[in-house]
């Protein structure tokens, strides 16, 4: 609404409005500009960097430890967070599309990482 509006009053005091309507180059000039401060409200979010919630810390150490930090986003989007890292399945890695070369590493890691601790809450070494 506020690009709409300063689309609108650019049009009004910059003189650019000319021809007799003026109120309808000011409507399509606001128009533009809150088109354009929506895409560029878009693409500033894509490539805005994902604030850490603490949720896939163990995650993302665990996949760069592997060299597979690519698959981060799809953990994100199956919302497999640490809490669920050592209760991962084949079948759940496949539901969020992990190709089966990286889901058996991946697998593989977490059993390994169970079974020296012992435990279904494993701490995963800091990549230090």
């Amino acid at each position: 609404m506020a690009a709409f509006g300063s689309g609108a009053a650019f049009t009004v005091v910059s003189g650019m409005g000319g021809g007799p309507n003026l109120a309808v180059s000011a409507v399509s000039t606001g128009v533009v500009f809150a088109l354009l401060q929506g895409a560029f409200y878009k693409i500033g979010k894509t490539f805005a960097p994902q604030p850490d919630d603490g949720k896939y810390t163990k995650t993302r150490t665990l996949l760069t430890k592997m060299s597979l930090e690519k698959y981060e986003k799809n953990f994100r989007k199956g919302l497999l967070t640490d809490d669920t890292l050592f209760l991962l399945t084949d079948s759940a890695l496949s539901e969020v599309r992990i190709p089966p070369g990286p889901r058996l590493l991946i697998l593989d890691q977490t059993s390994k990482l169970k079974a020296r601790t012992g435990t279904a809450q494993a701490s995963i070494p800091s990549s230090k």
